[in-house]
């Protein structure tokens, strides 16, 4: 069988393609480019860099296979950061990663594995894929402190079918050891933490890129009254203490950024706590909504499943019911769904529910 596979220029995607190998597979590797600097190049700063492309090949020479770097500079524009700066700009937060696994990544590579021959798409990512009598099934990564189950929760039937994580039933550890034994150069390479298009913070990025968005506005308390003065909303995200400047004895938390009127309320953290939160744009995993009604939901990526209800709502939305009120999430990121180490689906969440 060919494989392609997705080489990022990290251990993970080196490992990856290293055991394709060891499976008799043909392996050939890939790179995107996807950001670019005034001069056409390849970013140094963020994931995606020069380094990691040359790092990628370093890895492809060691294991003999041939790399291709693709050039998806323009539909990554388009499908990802064109977004990204237009969900901020209407006061929403959103999670580029996953919409570049949706748009550009996945959809991509996998029209590019049509197109070279091959029959599977390979990545470095730490989950699972298990397929049972009733089709296949998304699983959480053996190693949990690592699972990115979170930004793959888009993937269907279809994709599963063609898709490979070698390196889910892996730990990291043993990730880097494999790496180290193979003498690979990205055995003790850092994770990348970065948005590969951002090289500082997202908010100079943003002020950068469409200064008018850089208004300042007033802070205001639940009941409308202001309390302080910002100098630019964008950037604010619901949940958010840090960075409001404020002196009013009991800390505050961002609870609305409300774009034209460059206005920021804010209030304590018992106003922050929901019920729920509406979704909108679910995907199934299995292509169609679970049966019963008890989940577990993530709102955030880092942070733990909680038990949740999930309802259907009026045309085609979903609210998802904590079993106990939590602090409220930021509109624009995902709400993904699991039972148990399975992940269901997720979408987009639009606001915060309370009772």
């Amino acid at each position: 069988m060919r494989a392609l596979v997705a080489m990022s220029g990290g251990v993970d995607s080196s490992v990856a393609a290293a055991l394709m190998l060891d499976q008799g597979h043909e392996v050939i590797g890939a790179t995107l480019k996807q950001w670019e600097g005034a001069d056409g190049s390849m970013p140094l700063h963020g994931c995606c860099t020069v380094a990691d492309a040359d790092d990628a090949g370093k890895a492809a020479a060691t294991l003999g296979i041939r790399h291709y770097v693709l050039d998806y500079v323009d539909e990554f524009n388009r499908q990802v950061v064109d977004p990204f700066a237009a969900a901020y700009l209407a006061g929403r937060t959103p999670n580029p990663c996953i919409e570049c696994n949706r748009r550009v990544r996945f959809r991509a590579l996998l029209d590019r594995a049509s197109q070279l021959g091959c029959e599977v798409l390979v990545t470095g990512h730490h989950a699972r894929i298990r397929r049972d009598a009733g089709g296949f099934r998304l699983l959480t990564a053996t190693d949990r402190a690592k699972d990115q189950s979170y930004v793959l929760h888009m993937l269907g039937q279809d994709d599963l079918a063609r898709i490979r994580f070698p390196v889910g039933e892996m730990t990291k550890a043993e990730v880097r050891a494999e790496a180290a034994r193979r003498g690979m150069g990205t055995a003790a390479k850092p994770d990348s933490q970065d948005l590969c298009f951002i090289a500082r913070d997202h908010t100079s990025f943003l002020r950068e890129r469409f200064p008018a968005i850089a208004q300042p506005g007033p802070i205001v308390d639940s009941g409308g009254a202001e309390i302080g003065r910002h100098d630019g909303a964008v950037g604010f995200t619901v949940g958010q203490r840090r960075g409001l400047h404020l002196s009013v004895g009991e800390p505050r938390y961002v609870l609305e950024v409300r774009p034209a009127t460059a206005t920021v309320v804010v209030g304590t953290r018992r106003d922050l706590l929901a019920d729920g939160v509406s979704v909108s744009q679910m995907s199934w995993v299995a292509g169609a909504p679970p049966a019963g009604d008890e989940v577990e939901v993530k709102v955030r990526y880092r942070s733990d499943p909680i038990p949740a209800g999930l309802v259907a709502a009026a045309a085609g939305a979903w609210e998802v019911w904590f079993d106990t009120p939590r602090e409220g999430a930021a509109p624009g990121q995902s709400a993904v769904l699991y039972r148990g180490d399975e992940v269901l689906g997720g979408g987009t969440i639009e606001d915060n529910l309370r009772r």
